[in-house]
């Protein structure tokens, strides 16, 4: 072999040893980098505590009027809401300085939206609102307002004057009877109303009014009642929480509305219709407020058949075709703001022309109503 060859030969081997070298000693592939970890799922909010509601009623809650109203109302807020509300309420709360222990109470409990519903609360509310600043109260049918305290009220001066148009038309005598409760303008304005509403289809009719002074006293309204009846009432009509006027007339064989809640029940034979109040969406309303955090004190509403707040049900059969096309038509005009129940001329009971011809009274007329229009017989205890 040459000399040319063996270096040939050398060289051959010697890259063939590279070769195998580097195949044998090449670096490995480095396995890919693991995914770095997920971020740790963040833990769930806590649940928000329920809003804790209170309701302070007048009456018993049972009364089958307006506290049942009320509580009626108090249980659609439960339904409405489920589990982001609590709801509790104490009955037979006097309108006397038990109001202010039992609602000073409500508020030391943590409720933080409190319903007082009656006119009696306003000034106890009034005290303790200032004490309680993280606390929304609501005063039914009241004036007096403060920065966390407003007032609701329901215009049930027309459902008063939907059923006295059926009692113009279904007496007999001409003689109309109401066993009233406290001698407020709200009282006044119904028993006013439903004067007008009677003298609408039948100028004939005059009213009888019998005080009881209180809300809820079944005895003193069947008192009432009666002693409207043997004095020629022939149609009952009240502002009184039971259904006592009712079964009374029932009783005696005359005829009668139910007022707040529908009353049939108690003496269908006596009953023409039930002039009602719905407070669920107002209820609704300010509850839904008090949870997005919109609520605003210093604020009042007053809300009628326009809002769904009142309503008369359960009209008689035997009420005239005639007539219950007038309360419809009523009633429509009252929702789409084209019947107006108090415009002039309106004339008090001595005389004296209180609203002018085509003039309409505002709200804050209607709010402070001190007199009995025509037709009213006797005088507004305490008035002139």
């Amino acid at each position: 072999m040459t000399d040319l060859h063996k270096l040939t030969f050398k060289i051959a081997a010697l890259t063939a040893v590279a070769s195998a070298a580097l195949v044998g000693c090449g670096k490995k592939e480095e396995p890919a980098p693991a995914p770095a970890p997920a971020a740790a799922a963040s833990a769930p909010a806590p649940k928000p505590e329920p809003l804790k509601i209170a309701f302070a009623y007048v009456g018993p809650v049972g009364d089958g009027g307006w506290t049942f109203a009320h509580d009626n109302a108090r249980k659609a807020l439960e339904k409405e809401f489920g589990d982001k509300i609590t709801t509790s309420f104490v009955e037979n709360v006097p309108e006397s300085a038990d109001a202010e222990r039992v609602i000073r109470d409500m508020a030391t409990q943590g409720n933080k939206l409190i319903f007082g519903t009656t006119f009696g609360y306003m000034e106890p509310m009034l005290k303790i609102a200032p004490d309680f600043k993280d606390v929304k109260f609501e005063h039914a049918t009241g004036y007096k307002q403060a920065d966390n305290m407003r007032t609701y009220d329901s215009r049930t001066y027309e459902g008063a004057y939907m059923a006295g148009i059926i009692a113009g038309k279904m007496t007999k005598s001409n003689t109309l009877g109401v066993v009233a409760s406290i001698p407020i303008p709200e009282v006044i304005r119904n028993i006013n109303s439903f004067t007008l509403g009677a003298q609408s289809v039948n100028p004939k009719v005059k009213t009888k009014v019998v005080w009881v002074n209180g809300w809820f006293d079944p005895p003193k309204e069947t008192e009432a009642a009666t002693s409207l009846m043997n004095g020629g009432a022939d149609v009952l009509f009240q502002n009184t929480d039971s259904p006592a006027v009712l079964k009374a007339a029932e009783a005696k064989g005359k005829r009668a509305f139910g007022w707040d809640s529908d009353m049939t029940a108690y003496g269908p034979k006596a009953h023409l219709g039930s002039a009602i109040i719905n407070w669920g969406p107002y209820y609704i309303k300010t509850t839904k407020e008090a949870l997005d955090g919109s609520w605003k004190g210093g604020t009042g509403v007053w809300w009628g058949v326009k809002e769904g707040a009142i309503d008369l049900v359960s009209i008689a059969e035997d009420v005239p075709a005639d007539i219950k096309t007038k309360v419809a038509d009523v009633k429509k005009g009252l929702a789409d703001g084209s019947f107006v129940i108090w415009k002039g001329p309106i004339t008090d009971n001595k005389g004296k022309v209180q609203i002018a011809k085509d003039a309409a009274a505002d709200d804050k007329f209607l709010g402070g109503l001190n007199f009995y229009v025509k037709g009213v017989e006797g005088k507004i205890p305490g008035g002139k």
